[in-house]
């Protein structure tokens, strides 16, 4: 079961950024799946799924918003390589 969620917003932003209509929702709908992956609150697997992609492609997709794929701190990093 699939739920909907609708957005209001004045009819000029699709133009102000030189988009069609769908265009700019579908580009709304990448932005808040990269934000919530971003944030951690939802996983690549579901974050693709939002956006209709399987999680590869979505993953490969996220330095055109320059959000990393991985997200870890340099001693998460060395901790990782001392514990392979």
């Amino acid at each position: 079961m699939s739920h909907q969620l609708t957005i209001s917003y004045p009819e000029t932003f699709p133009d102000a950024l030189q988009q069609t209509k769908e265009q700019f929702e579908q580009e709304a709908k990448w932005a808040m799946a990269i934000k919530l992956f971003e944030m951690k609150r939802l996983s690549s697997g579901m974050a693709a799924a939002l956006v209709g992609i399987d999680r590869v492609s979505f993953l490969l997709s996220l330095h055109r918003y320059g959000v990393p794929m991985i997200d870890l701190t340099e001693a998460e990093l060395l901790s990782d390589l001392e514990n392979a």
